[in-house]
């Protein structure tokens, strides 16, 4: 007779028709990852024949036959009266006798102690198939006739009204799947955290960051989406040539803690507020967690012969301080994503009025009714298409979900419950949200957003949007670099996927304005604010930082590294802070700092400020979060680029700014770079080729300087045209000086990306770069490989 109870140590993933995908991973990972320091719960499951031999001694296979032959399982009545006639039918049978003892031998082996018992069908965490939470976890199960009582609960929860719809669903036969049953020692998280991570952004495709996901205590509080976690993405390749590259992370509300009950229970307690307010990993943590997803997916790769994104749960025991490995399964969504097709959701210019928003799930946009529901039973009230609006969702959401459009929670972050079948059922999704099922009405329309970045946004009424797609699979290469400026640091994952050679203008200023939303010096110097409201303000966003300056340069380096992350190792031109005085007056605290000026864009902007003694300090900030991302991170891809720098002598001075705060051009392999803005740049070329790397031409700033116009104006917006002839020469001239110079020169302005025969003329001098808007990217790579083609002939046709 085949064997009943394996110990986890003796199985691996060659053995997921005996124990299932989960208990099968577990063994995997003990036997082959140990050595590598990856920790893992000790234990043992039982098997498949186990599950078999259970049915069969209780004559159960008939009586199920007849409950579940002619299912519909999309009339909920009948699935409803079917899953609790099958579980009630194996919850009265008995265990074989020589199952229980075997059951209780190995749970003496192990010593008895207080053990998680986790169902793990043999249909189970397959890639292309999660069956995330179809079937029951007991967690903090004490005692043997509590473990042989959990075990027949296990058994039962094959037949749950979600797993039994969900296998008819995916084509998989209720009698082909079995059940297996795995006991692990408990890890003590519920004095200590734990959570989910993922060896992919889950809502990108990025395949270079781990997500992962921390709250305190046990950890079916994230998985389910009761609490909305802290977050983190580390970016991989950095990290495993040894730095710390958490290149970004949220503070989670983690307002309640799932602790041992009484009896073997499990029960939340709220969590104190001074907690709540402050990460529950250390950095050191966060880093060993990722460190050991890359060394999971990189054995699950191998093993599978491809690459493997992993969905991972953890936890850390308060007694040890440990960390340890509670799951691993492939991950099943972005993984199978093509990689040829380019997708991308636009919502059209609106007005509309912003009811809530919360974490994004994935990129799409949906517009319908909202239905808001308290509880699964009220699916009688959900029609195809509504948007479901309800606090958190569970397995027993899922007849709901997969009738819905989208979903909105007040609860849960990116790794929960509904962001994970979301993203399965392919269905726009917003987590976290707060308080939505108090904001949205309940059969008001309503549009769900998740195009903006990692928020997202719901908005009242149907707004209008389009969905473009791409086919990047057969794209020319070029001579000339194609790059693409951007802005919003939340979309620089999804924006890597477009075909470019990197980023050729990265803005601070939106980190800046959308993320800090402070002045920098009102960060160094708060005793100059006047504003009682302003300090108030300024004293609530930087609580938890020692110095509210470190709150500048944090959220600054995470930008930077977000940006630097996504499109590694190519590089990424960084452009200093260019606010003009009126636009830094309108942050927290700026207008106790900044001066009135009549005409701000050819004021005190760019290089005139990083030295002056007004804001010599701030910009020594932007430095010391440049060093961070390219010296802590490694993310040495990153070029700074100094704007609006109107004299050699200038660009000295900020040089020697840049090296106070550790930023020596040519140290570490450090570039600095130079915006080509005004016609003194150009005239002095080869001064400024001296003191810089390289050149990007602004042609914005360029034409207005050169024709004497002032951008901003209505009234001569008509004579605004970088075509003009004067423009034009000035960028021949820049381009075959910085040729001549030995520099590299590239365009970040907007004319490329608005008239096309402007690439053209660029391609024709010969510029080494063209940096566009991400929209504009893939029409102008092939119009530029035309031109190049057309140069190539008309060359090779002239005499030698």
């Amino acid at each position: 007779m085949a064997e009943l109870v394996l110990p986890l140590e003796a199985v691996g993933l060659e053995a997921i028709a005996e124990v299932g995908g989960k208990n099968a991973s577990l063994g995997e990972m003990i036997r082959q990852l140990s050595a590598q320091g990856v920790r893992v719960p000790g234990g043992f499951a039982t098997t498949a024949a186990a599950y078999r031999h259970f049915i069969a001694a209780g004559g159960l296979q008939q009586q199920l036959h007849a409950i579940l032959d002619l299912l519909d399982s999309h009339n909920i009545a009948q699935l409803q009266a079917a899953g609790a006639a099958a579980r009630a039918l194996l919850l009265a049978a008995d265990l074989p006798a020589d199952l229980e003892q075997a059951i209780l031998n190995a749970y003496r082996q192990l010593g008895a102690p207080a053990v998680a018992v986790r169902s793990s069908a043999t249909a189970e965490d397959l890639p292309d198939a999660s069956f995330a939470g179809q079937q029951e976890t007991y967690l903090n199960v004490e005692g043997e006739q509590a473990l042989l009582a959990a075990c027949r609960r296990c058994f039962a929860s094959l037949f749950t009204d979600r797993a039994i719809s969900y296998r008819q669903i995916n084509g998989f036969d209720h009698f082909e799947v079995a059940l297996s049953i795995g006991v692990q020692r408990m890890v003590r998280a519920d004095q200590a955290c734990s959570g989910v991570m993922f060896s992919i952004d889950t809502e990108t495709g990025f395949r270079n960051a781990v997500l992962l996901t921390a709250a305190y205590g046990l950890g079916e509080n994230v998985v389910q989406g009761a609490v909305n976690p802290d977050e983190y993405l580390i970016f991989k390749p950095t990290l495993e040539q040894g730095f710390a590259p958490i290149v970004s992370q949220r503070l989670g509300s983690k307002a309640i803690r799932m602790i041992y009950g009484e009896h073997g229970s499990t029960c939340n307690v709220d969590v104190p507020l001074e907690e709540r307010n402050r990460f529950a990993l250390s950095q050191a943590d966060v880093l060993q967690l990722a460190r050991w997803a890359c060394l999971i997916e990189r054995h699950y790769s191998e093993r599978r012969g491809q690459p493997t994104p992993m969905d991972i749960e953890w936890g850390k025991d308060g007694i040890s301080g440990e960390l340890f490995i509670l799951q691993a399964r492939p991950e099943t969504v972005e993984s199978r994503r093509s990689a040829t097709l380019l997708r991308s959701w636009h919502l059209e210019p609106h007005l509309a009025e912003l009811l809530c928003s919360g974490r994004a799930i994935g990129a799409s946009v949906n517009s319908g009714r909202a239905r808001i529901l308290r509880h699964p039973s009220e699916i009688q009230r959900f029609e195809p298409g509504d948007l479901l609006v309800t606090e958190r969702t569970d397995p027993d959401w899922e007849p709901i979900l997969k009738r819905a459009s989208g979903v909105i929670t007040n609860q849960g972050g990116r790794t929960c419950h509904a962001a994970i079948i979301a993203r399965e059922m392919g269905i726009t999704a917003i987590v976290g949200a707060g308080d939505a099922t108090e904001r949205i009405a309940d059969g008001d329309t309503i549009t769900a957003s998740c195009c903006e970045g990692d928020q997202g946004r719901v908005y009242r009424g149907a707004l209008p949007f389009r969905v473009d797609e791409s086919d990047i699979g057969e794209l020319p290469p070029t001579r000339t670099r194609i790059l693409m400026n951007v802005g919003n640091p939340e979309e620089a994952f999804s924006q890597a996927a477009i075909p470019c050679d990197g980023v050729g203008l990265a803005r601070l200023e939106f980190v800046i304005a959308n993320h800090i939303r402070v002045h920098p010096m009102a960060l160094l110097q708060p005793e100059r604010l006047t504003d009682p409201a302003e300090r108030q303000a300024i004293a609530q966003l930087t609580a938890g930082y020692t110095q509210p300056a470190d709150y500048y340069v944090d959220l600054l380096a995470q930008g930077m590294a977000r940006l630097a992350a996504a499109f590694y190792p190519r590089p990424v031109i960084l452009r200093f802070s260019d606010f003009k005085s009126n636009e830094y007056a309108k942050l927290l605290g700026g207008s106790s700092f900044e001066p009135s000026e009549e005409n701000p864009m050819i004021g005190w902007r760019g290089a005139s400020r990083y030295y002056a003694a007004g804001f010599r300090e701030a910009f020594a900030l932007e430095c010391r979060a440049l060093k961070r991302v390219r010296e802590q991170m490694g993310l040495s891809n990153v070029i700074p680029m100094v704007p609006f720098c109107r004299t050699p002598e200038e660009a000295d001075r900020v040089l020697a700014e840049m090296a106070k705060a550790g930023l020596v051009r040519g140290e570490n392999g450090l570039e600095v770079y130079v915006m080509c803005e005004l016609p003194s740049n150009v005239i002095a070329a080869e001064a400024f080729a001296e003191r810089f790397d390289g050149f990007s031409i602004g042609s914005n700033d360029l034409t207005q300087l050169s024709l004497g116009l002032d951008r901003d104006s209505a009234l001569v917006a008509d004579l605004f045209d970088e075509r003009n002839a004067a423009v034009v020469e000035l960028i021949r001239m820049a381009i075959r000086t910085a040729k001549r110079c030995g520099r590299k020169i590239g365009i970040c302005g907007q004319a490329p990306s608005d008239h096309p025969e402007f690439a053209e003329l660029l391609v024709r001098e010969g510029i080494d770069s063209i940096s566009l808007n991400p929209d504009a990217v893939l029409s102008t790579r092939l119009r530029v490989a035309a031109i190049e083609a057309q140069l190539a002939a008309a060359n090779s046709e002239q005499p030698a």
